[in-house]
């Protein structure tokens, strides 16, 4: 993590004494000061706008990232697994980011539509083209980096994103728990695109 002071933010060091403020005017409060992080885009909802960044320094936790953000980039969201560099200042809640400095694609779980289709990946459509449900095991999962593989029974990796895991009401997993899944076969490989705890 470092300071950005390029964009003239306040970066909380006093140096010298503030000048003073004439006939009695308050000073409007300092932006607060932008920090850079580099991350993996976690999930990004396109409806509502918004999702969360990963952020490499686990202290930080997830930084909240909002489509008004990624306008300087032609974009209204990102695909999950990307990884992004950002400025972002601390709210009430945690970080946010106020710029994107650099997106690398190349990392995306999923793949990036061409612009005239959308950001948006057709996830009905990638259950529809799954396979029936098959037995599988959890074979290590990182909830901060927000996924990890299952093992099919023939000893093949399967990709598992946390919100899959979400929207089948499942926070946690250990490695070696039997799950069933959904798989198809993404660019990248096998992918679980519906988990059940057996």
């Amino acid at each position: 993590m470092m300071r950005n002071d390029a964009r003239g933010l306040d970066t909380g060091d006093t140096g010298s004494a503030a000048a003073p403020v004439g006939d009695g005017a308050a000073a409007a409060p300092a932006a607060p000061a932008a920090d850079v992080f580099g991350g993996v885009v976690k999930w990004f909802d396109v409806t509502r706008g918004f999702g969360f960044i990963v952020a490499d320094d686990a202290d930080v936790g997830d930084i909240l990232i909002h489509f008004s953000v990624l306008h300087d980039h032609g974009r209204r969201s990102l695909p999950e697994g990307a990884r992004v560099v950002c400025e972002a200042v601390r709210r009430d809640r945690g970080f946010q980011a106020t710029a994107i400095l650099s997106i690398d694609l190349s990392t995306a779980v999923e793949p990036v539509r061409a612009r005239t289709g959308g950001d948006r990946i057709d996830r009905v459509k990638m259950i529809d083209d799954a396979g029936d449900f098959e037995p599988v095991a959890v074979k290590w999962f990182n909830r901060l980096k927000g996924y990890g593989f299952l093992v099919r029974g023939d000893g093949r990796d399967v990709f598992v994103h946390m919100e899959t895991l979400r929207r089948a009401g499942i926070e946690e997993v250990e490695p070696d728990e039997p799950l069933t899944a959904r798989i198809v076969d993404g660019e990248k490989g096998p992918l679980a695109v519906v988990v059940e705890r057996k």
